[in-house]
């Protein structure tokens, strides 16, 4: 970690886990509150699959969020590996922002993470997501109720998506943070690389283009990732566990993934400042995801 200097007197800097259940929100949130996308989104779940770093700056602190994968009883040797990773996540921070979406049915995730939550000596702040949704005398009986399962440093309701009571909640995680100098630079927005990201907007496109069970199938892996001034060149291999899936991700005459490419070369122009060659590949490689060598290899 590199610290500035001068050092700031009466500054405060830590890491706080977003945690929840899959898709509560958490990617969405870390995106407007860093103002850039960083972190992956789609309606479905365990889009997230990575543990990302989003580095917020704010007046005396330096807020480092840990976005994580969806917390839930896995029974994939996969899934098993993502919770896995969410959770010691939470071992490894200095406060827990745990997110919770008020309109989810998914009472046995909550109970799930709360549980995990218990077990930990760590400052917890609750997020109520997605109070657009709900109706305006809904929230303090939502409040109530969820204020009655653990003893949360605050309770905030917000709306990730349109970023109503962010600041709220800001402040309130920020009283969580431990004295201590900034982690990172001043103008640092997230430890992870661009051909990282690059990646995850590949793989988002594919969670968002393809049907239910197409997405859990895939890995990305990035082959090649060339940077000039004025062009970004990048190759990359979406994998798939078999061989009909590998047809359903090119398409008839290749129209779905020409139609990945181009929404995904998009984003990844917006985040390089540059014009991007996308090219990419569809590669079978059998069972990656009940393999743990492979696992591995692609960065799981």
């Amino acid at each position: 970690m590199i610290k500035d200097t001068p050092q700031e007197t009466d500054f405060k800097a830590g890491f706080i886990a977003i945690v929840g259940a899959p898709n509560a929100g958490k990617s969405t949130l870390l995106n407007t509150v860093l103002g850039q996308k960083i972190s992956i989104t789609s309606k479905k779940p365990q889009t997230t699959r990575d543990r990302i770093l989003g580095v917020v700056e704010r007046p005396g602190a330096q807020i480092i969020f840990v976005d994580t994968p969806g917390i839930h009883r896995a029974h994939s040797l996969l899934n098993k590996k993502i919770v896995d990773q969410a959770l010691s996540a939470v071992d490894d921070v200095d406060a827990v922002l745990l997110m919770i979406d008020v309109t989810s049915k998914d009472t046995e995730s909550e109970a799930l993470i709360i549980e995990q939550l218990q077990k930990r000596n760590k400052a917890v702040v609750l997020a109520l997501n997605k109070i657009d949704l709900v109706k305006s005398n809904e929230i303090l009986p939502l409040i109530a109720r969820y204020a009655s399962l653990h003893e949360f440093k605050a309770v905030i309701p917000v709306s990730a998506k349109t970023g109503d009571q962010t600041e709220k909640l800001l402040a309130e995680v920020q009283r969580c943070l431990p004295p201590g100098q900034r982690l990172f630079p001043k103008d640092t927005l997230t430890d992870v690389s661009q051909r990282f990201i690059a990646g995850e907007m590949i793989r988002e496109k594919v969670f968002r283009l393809t049907g239910m069970e197409i997405p859990y199938s895939i890995a990305v892996t990035v082959d090649a990732f060339k940077e000039t001034p004025r062009l970004t060149e990048i190759h990359a291999t979406i994998h798939v566990d078999r061989d009909s899936q590998k047809g359903i991700i090119i398409g008839k005459g290749g129209q779905m993934l020409k139609q990945i490419g181009a929404k995904a070369r998009m984003d990844i122009q917006r985040m390089t400042g540059t014009k991007v060659m996308l090219k990419l590949f569809v590669r079978v490689t059998k069972n990656w995801s009940r393999d743990e060598r492979i696992m591995k290899e692609f960065g799981y």
